[in-house]
């Protein structure tokens, strides 16, 4: 038998100005020895996604929809459309969406039921928090049905 560790954790912004909330979960599993590579990375991912996907859920009040697959190109959240991504995910020189500016959006998106990782991958970012305030502005716009 092989053990695998998978773990998660996540600092988001606190209500007050310069300092946030670490949110972290692991999880020990056992995995049969004799999978081939294939099926040991799935296993490894499947595993990775179940720790994440409990953090997210949690952080956001429980209401997260479960992301089985990363997905490999980003996708609209209307029906695939086209994505709002600047590139290279890097933030654009308008600055770094505001602590406020984020929370909003991910409130939007726990009512829409798409996940955080959804909306980073949608903008080709690491994280929300990587979000610069024009993206973050253009996926509220669109949460609320005033995209362009």
């Amino acid at each position: 038998m092989l053990k695998l560790n998978a773990s998660y954790s996540k600092k988001v912004p606190a209500d007050t100005e310069y300092s946030s909330q670490s949110y972290h979960a692991s999880i020990e599993v056992e995995i049969p020895d004799g999978l081939t590579a294939e099926q040991l990375q799935s296993r490894i991912h499947e595993t990775f996604d179940l720790v994440r996907n409990s953090v997210e859920t949690e952080l956001h009040g429980g209401n997260c929809t479960t992301v089985q697959q990363r997905p490999q190109s980003p996708q609209s959240y209307s029906g695939g459309k086209g994505s709002y991504g600047k590139g290279k995910g890097s933030q654009s020189p308008d600055g770094p969406a505001s602590p406020k500016q984020i929370k909003y959006l991910l409130d939007l998106a726990r009512d829409a039921r798409v996940t955080p990782q959804q909306i980073a991958a949608r903008f080709r970012v690491n994280t929300v928090e990587e979000l610069s305030r024009n993206q973050c502005s253009l996926a509220i716009n669109e949460f609320n049905g005033k995209a362009a």
